[in-house]
Parts: structure tokens; C-alpha cells; sequence
């Protein structure tokens, strides 16, 4: 059952320390509206799913202007180990003790099903004129379901009004090696596993260490990003998570299903035969990965950028920008298109929400409100005038001395600084906006993106006759806008049986598809065709019937045309 907050409600308040999930727990004591305001301070517990290894309890610069304006302090516990929060989400359902502010993800259906979290439409009418504009049109996405149609999280992972101008994810390649080879074509699977095998060839070391021409990182949800996903990237296929969906249709089914993916996964399995193929990749964790690119002796990857930028920082840092990592749209031949930039319009799902818990919800409102403003927003981009940005001629500019520190000392600054800390905490504007001064909100845009490019990444950008590595991808123009926006963030049943099949399922892909890529050639085709059996005899059918029907569902809702 949902909670509905109003103006007569009563809230249970409860302080208890971080370890008992920096929350809020069902206390008698209660808080009424108006009970803090303005800049008095209050301090929030808040616990992301996401990790934040920069997190320094706001006592950075940005976080310290954030408590000045609003007189908020978060008590921010973030998941530490990767797992997206899924066993302390569980454990806060189960034991009904909740962070006042929560960022759940995938796992917000848990909290809705416990009545842990508060329908946030009267809240943001009355007290959010920041968020009610920044989402416009946008209402009916913030939606939790066609049944179920209060809103209980603000969306954070996706701007609005997002516009691409760079491609950050991709088949990446080490820029001295791609220099040392003069610049070679990369545009299929081949090309790029020769770019590979010809420089492994001449330098079977880096460092006095073994040279690694690619690695993977499989630990947990990982496995995703740099092992599966791929194989519809390569295939001409759009990112929906572990679902293919028709266009017309609507009708989803397993990705691993495409005939044509079991070929992608083939030339894994040969890379894996031919030593190309990092043996570790299947067992290493997510720090052994990060921990070998940061030495340099990688020269391949396949992955997100912000899944080993960590990694590349330190490269940076160190003075090997030459082994940080250029982008290419690798697929299986020349006939297939990457579709990493199909627009899916303004994305909502995952996001920030605000628990029964919590000791004042007005308050909490407010504060993310602040940080959807104008004000706000220029803040948690471009930081503070006169120490990370100056305005010459009405237009906002980091200095040079600024930007080399974010370019070679990304870690660092950010830590010290807050910049890139404060994004995911509330709505924001997506890249390419422009507030009413006719200034980006964020600080990615073609102009500073390319000045923020580091000498190495310069040569090799004008090698291949590109100002930015999207240029190099089929541009979002050559693709329909997707009306269910991304597949991966729908919201499921938690008590369903879709649930207990994807579970399963998920459980064979995560077992099968390492085996397939690590089999002896002879046996692959074996193993992945077992899987797909495996996969139909574990309800893989029914599954994806209802998941055609969640996504039905959800482009009745966004049109606005759900009952209500």
C-alpha cells in the first residue's frame, strides 16, 4: 500500500546511526509540516544504490555551498559493493527501517510493495516549482505504473532534454597504440582483434609485466556492461537490458535469442582460444580489473567509460595518458549500425525518493528542489564563480589552470572539489541545455568537451578527421525515437512470477554464456544452444510475454493515455 503524505499527515521520526542503515525508523515521535525551514540546519540520511568512492560527507567545496544555501546535510551511506543495493534494500523492506531520502534503482519496487516510500505528486505541486518545471510535459513518465500512478522517485539518471555529444562507451583502444600502428581502420570485430594481435606481437610485455590485449570485468551486474550487452551493440541491435524489442510490435524476447549474437559471442570464445582473451576475466572482481588498467598493460576494453574512469584517472595522473582509451563503433561486419545513440526521449525510472521515514518531508522537497534550479544546477556542474568558473563576456568558462586539474587530476579535484558528486542527488538538465542566460547547465558540450581532451586523445581524434569520438558512431538522426524509452528500467511486480523466472534466467545467462566463451572451440555452438533450451524449459517463454506487456503498458502511459 502506498504512503500518501499531506498536510495532515504525521511522520514517524526516529535518529539512529549509520550502521542501522543511516535511517529514520518508525518512531512515535513526529514532525509536522513547517516544523524546519528556510536555511535552518537539518541533516538527512540517505542511502544510493550506486557506489560513490568520492563521497566525502558534503565537506567538500560544492557540498559545503549546498548546506550554506539550504542548510542541508546529507548522511549519505552508498553501496559499497557493487551488488546496485539490492541486499540493503531487502533488508530495509523487511525490517521497516528506512533512510529519509533513498536511491534504490531497480529495486524501488521492494520499497513500494513494504509502503516505504511517499507519493511525491502533492509535495512537488506545492513546494517544488523547480522540479514542476524542469519536468514539463515529462508528468505522466514520473508515473510508477498504469495501475499505480503515484510518483515515488524524481528521476536522476537521465537529464532532461539530454543531447549526446560524445561517445564515452564503445570498443576501446589504448591511444599509443593505435599511434604506433599508424592509426589502423576500426570498424569491425576483425579490425579491431588485429589492432590487438599485431601490438601484443611486438610488445608481449609493458612494464616489465605480461601485456594484456583485452579484459573483461563479469563480477556480478558487470558481466552486463562489458560481456553480454555488446553482443547487440555489434549486431545492429538498441540497449533494453536482457530484452530485444520489435519496434512495431512491442513484443520482447531474451537478446540471446538473435541468431546473429551467438556469432558475436563465437568471436569471444575464439579471442579466449587464441590467448587475446584475459583468462581472469571470468573471476576477477571489479578492483582486480580497474587495478590492472591503471597499469597501463591493457590495450583493449569493452565497456562504459564510467565503468573503469577510476582506472583511466590514474592513468591520467601518472602521466601515461597515452594508455588511456579511445571509442570506436566496433560491430561484426560492415552491414550492421551501432545504435548506442538511438534516442529514447527523456528517460524516466530510476531515481531519488523520499521514505515514510522521514523526519520532514517539506524539507526534503525543498532541497531537491534547490538543486533543480537555475541556481542549483550551475552549482553541482560548474561549481563556484570565481574558484571553478569565471564568466567572461555573459558566458561561463573554467579557467585553464581549473581544467588541467580536471583533465590529468580528475580524482582528486573531484573529491576536493564536489563537482560530479551532487548529479545523481536530484532532477537535473541533460547536456546541451541552456539556462535563460543562454549557458550550458553542464559543462558537456562540444566546445568544453574538446578542451577537456587530453593531448594524447587530440592526435588521435585528428588522425581519424573527428573533432569527437561520437562522430566516429551513426549519428541518432539515422534512428526512430524509442516510445518506451529504455526497456531496462521498467518497473516489475516484486511479488510476481515474472520476477522468480528472471531470476533464473538471469542465473543461467551469468553461468552459460561465461562457459560458452571459455569452451573449446569444438563445443561452443553446444553449450549456447543448451542455454537457449535451458533458458525456454526455466519459463523464459511466459516471461518475456509479460515483459512485452510491461512495455505495452508503458507507452500507454507515457501517451497519456492510462486511466487514471
Amino acid at each position: 500500500m502506498k504512503k500518501v503524505w499531506s498536510r495532515f499527515a504525521l511522520i514517524p521520526l526516529l535518529a539512529v546511526s549509520l550502521t542501522a542503515l543511516a535511517g529514520c525508523s518508525g518512531s512515535q515521535n513526529a514532525a509536522k509540516e513547517g516544523s524546519s525551514s528556510g536555511t535552518d540546519p537539518i541533516t538527512f540520511s540517505f542511502f544510493g544504490a550506486d557506489t560513490s568512492p568520492k563521497w566525502n560527507g558534503m565537506k567538500d567545496e560544492i557540498g559545503k555551498e549546498i548546506t550554506k544555501k539550504t542548510g542541508v546535510t546529507l548522511n549519505a551511506e552508498f553501496d559499497v559493493s557493487g551488488g546496485g543495493g539490492d541486499d540493503r534494500i531487502a533488508l530495509m523492506a523487511a525490517s521497516g527501517e528506512y533512510p529519509d531520502l533513498v536511491s534504490p534503482k531497480a529495486n524501488i519496487s521492494k520499497l513500494v510493495d513494504a509502503g516505504a516510500m511517499i507519493d511525491l505528486t502533492d509535495l512537488i505541486n506545492d513546494h517544488a516549482p523547480n522540479l514542476k518545471k524542469l519536468y514539463g510535459p515529462y508528468m505522466n513518465r514520473l508515473k510508477y505504473s498504469n495501475k499505480d500512478q503515484a510518483i515515488y522517485v524524481i528521476p536522476t539518471y537521465a537529464g532532461v532534454g539530454q543531447k549526446n555529444f560524445d561517445a564515452t562507451g564503445g570498443f576501446e583502444i589504448q591511444h599509443r597504440v593505435l599511434k604506433e600502428l599508424g592509426y589502423p581502420k576500426v570498424k569491425t570485430l576483425q579490425d579491431y582483434e588485429n589492432v590487438l594481435k599485431t601490438y601484443v606481437a611486438k610488445h608481449p610485455t609493458i612494464d616489465g609485466k605480461k601485456t594484456i590485449p583485452l579484459t573483461l570485468d563479469a563480477d556480478d551486474w558487470r558481466i552486463m556492461i562489458t560481456v553480454t550487452n555488446p553482443a547487440y551493440q555489434t549486431t545492429g541491435a538498441s540497449d533494453d537490458g536482457e530484452y530485444n524489442i520489435d519496434p512495431k510490435t512491442f513484443e520482447a524476447k531474451l537478446h540471446y535469442k538473435r541468431p546473429v549474437e551467438k556469432e558475436y559471442f563465437r568471436w569471444l570464445n575464439h579471442m579466449y582460444n587464441e590467448g587475446l582473451l584475459d583468462k581472469e576475466s571470468f573471476v576477477q572482481k571489479s578492483d582486480q580489473y580497474k587495478s590492472k588498467i591503471a597499469s597501463g598493460r591493457v590495450l583493449g576494453l569493452i565497456d562504459q567509460e564510467w565503468g573503469y574512469l577510476e582506472a583511466e584517472n590514474a592513468l591520467k595522473t601518472s602521466g601515461k595518458a597515452d594508455a588511456s582509451y579511445a571509442h570506436f563503433p566496433v560491430t561484426l561486419s560492415e552491414e550492421y549500425k551501432d545504435h548506442s545513440f538511438q534516442d529514447t526521449g527523456f528517460m524516466s525510472g530510476y531515481g531519488v525518493g523520499i521514505t515514510e521515514s522521514c523526519k520532514d518531508p517539506v524539507r526534503a522537497i525543498k532541497f531537491l528542489d534547490f538543486l533543480a534550479s537555475d541556481e542549483g544546477q550551475v552549482l553541482v556542474n560548474w561549481g563556484i564563480e570565481g574558484k571553478h568558473y569565471e564568466i567572461k563576456d555573459g558566458k561561463r568558462v573554467i579557467p585553464a589552470d581549473v581544467l588541467e586539474q580536471k583533465t590529468n587530476n580528475a580524482t582528486n579535484f573531484n573529491k576536493t572539489t564536489g563537482l560530479e558528486l551532487y548529479t545523481l542527488i536530484s532532477g537535473h538538465y541533460g547536456d546541451g541545455v541552456k539556462d535563460p542566460a543562454g549557458n550550458y547547465y553542464t559543462t558537456k558540450f562540444p566546445e568544453q568537451i574538446i578542451a577537456s581532451y587530453s593531448e594524447p586523445e587530440k592526435e588521435s581524434l585528428k588522425a581519424y578527421g573527428v573533432k569527437t569520438w561520437k562522430e566516429l558512431f551513426p549519428s541518432e538522426k539515422e534512428f526512430d525515437v524509442k516510445p518506451w524509452g529504455a526497456a531496462y528500467n521498467l518497473t516489475t511486480d516484486n511479488e510476481s512470477s515474472y520476477n522468480v523466472t528472471f531470476k533464473k534466467t538471469t542465473d543461467i545467462i551469468r553461468k552459460r554464456i561465461p562457459e560458452a566463451i571459455l569452451a573449446p572451440t569444438s563445443n561452443f555452438d553446444t553449450v549456447y544452444d543448451n542455454m537457449l533450451k535451458e533458458l525456454d524449459a526455466a519459463g523464459a517463454v511466459q516471461m518475456e510475454q509479460q515483459y512485452t506487456q510491461l512495455v505495452k503498458d508503458r507507452v500507454e502511459l507515457w501517451s497519456g493515455k492510462a486511466s487514471k
